[in-house]
Formats: structure tokens, sequence, C-alpha cells
């Protein structure tokens, strides 16, 4: 099992930026992707950026030029730097990690607990 803690949510008035970070558990795995997702009120969770081992990452269009992903390896920590923040990215962000075990031929998906974003106009 892989706990995540997430932290860094808040409100903030449109325009205004915020960092959220996700720490993993250490464990007999790597973590290869790590990502950030969100879910609106009413609305399915969506990807917002995720980003690979290596440090690819790919963003939803909405969030582009915006928001940029990063991650500390070294920390098992991944971060998600939003600037010129629009009510439009009210919502609750999940971080999400993909590990592979060492020792057996299993991957597994893990999320953390959410931490809320509210964006006032």
């Amino acid at each position: 099992q892989v706990q995540l803690v997430e932290s860094g949510g808040g409100l903030v008035q449109a325009g205004g930026s915020l960092r959220l970070s996700c720490a993993a558990s250490r464990g007999p795995f790597n973590i290869n992707d790590m990502g950030w997702y969100r879910q609106a009120p009413g609305k399915q969770r969506e990807l917002v950026a995720v980003i690979s081992r290596g440090g690819s990452a790919n963003y939803a269009d909405s969030v582009k030029g915006r928001f940029t992903i990063s991650r500390e390896n070294a920390k098992n920590t991944v971060y998600l730097q939003m600037n010129s923040l629009k009510p439009e990215d009210t919502a609750v962000y999940y971080c999400n990690v993909r590990v592979a075990y060492y020792l057996l031929d299993k991957t597994g998906d893990f999320w953390g607990q959410g931490t809320q974003v509210t964006v006032s106009s």
C-alpha cells in the first residue's frame, strides 16, 4: 500500500497562485507516473497534469501555460505550481501515483485524499 499526503490547497483570488505538494510513502517499488487530477462539483474527475519518472510532462489544454508539474524522485514528491488561477479551476485536486513493485510482476495505482482549491472572482 502506498500512502499519499497532499498539501497546499486553499482559497485564492482570481489571478493568484497556489502550489500543491504530494508526498508518497516509501516501499519496495518504483514510482512511475505521478499526476494531478481534479473534480469540480457535478463534474467528472479529469486529468490536470502528469509527469513521468524521467520528467516528461503532459497537461490538460485548460491549464497549459498556467500550471507546471514537477517532481523530486529522491523525495517521492510531486508538485503542481498553479499560476493565473481562474474561478473555473475551483475543484478538489487529487494526487495519483503509479508504481511497479520490485519483486512482483505487479503494478499499483494510488490516490491521495484530495485537497480543495477555491478561486474567487
